[in-house]
């Protein structure tokens, strides 16, 4: 009766699965979608390469494109796959991912000794920053709030000056004036011009 099969109508599998963020407890994993279809949701399917656990995650009305693994064992091999959660079904699911937790000694992800394994995909090579680079850090910013602070400063200094030389000026031209004073010469002019009393 419709003129689409039920499988046309199936979104396409996700592409560019990866898995970064690796921990030993656990892992994020990332995915691109082909444009074109409408995607609702994800699924995960999350097992140990050892076949003893398996976990199942689903997640709709959402367009994330990323998600924390949780609760992982630490040094082990896990496979994922992913797929696309459409209006009309779930998508084929994507390759299959490797990837190895790390050791609980292990600090970052650069100095795993996996790191050339071909079968551990995505791993996140970017590293936390170390105390040196956060006294750079910490340096440069101290050393931007010195400089605005005497910028602000040498500001103010500027200001007054400007403030204190328009008194400056107008002083003089209001010496120069006449101003009504109460002992002034022109109440006595007039007192004295009274005929005689």
């Amino acid at each position: 009766m419709y003129p689409f099969s039920q499988s046309t109508d199936r979104p396409p599998a996700p592409v560019n699965v990866t898995v970064t963020h690796l921990k030993p407890d656990s892992a994020t994993v990332s995915w691109d979608v082909p444009e074109g279809d409408v995607i609702i949701g994800y699924a995960i399917s999350q097992q140990r390469q050892d076949g003893q656990m398996q976990r199942f995650i689903r997640e709709v009305n959402t367009t994330n494109r990323a998600c924390v693994l949780w609760d992982l064992d630490e040094e082990t091999d896990y496979i994922i796959q992913v797929q696309s959660i459409g209006l009309y079904g779930e998508s084929q699911a994507s390759k299959r991912v490797h990837f190895r937790t790390l050791k609980k000694s292990d600090r970052f992800p650069s100095n795993s000794s996996n790191q050339d394994d071909p079968t551990v995909q995505g791993v996140d090579k970017s590293r936390h920053l170390q105390t040196g680079e956060l006294i750079i850090i910490v340096v440069v910013l101290i050393m931007w709030a010195a400089v605005i602070a005497l910028f602000c400063r040498q500001y103010d200094i500027i200001k007054d000056n400007d403030s204190n030389n328009n008194k400056e000026k107008a002083k003089p031209s209001s010496e120069h004036s006449t101003p009504e004073r109460p002992s002034g010469g022109l109440l006595r002019s007039k007192v004295s011009a009274r005929p005689g009393h």
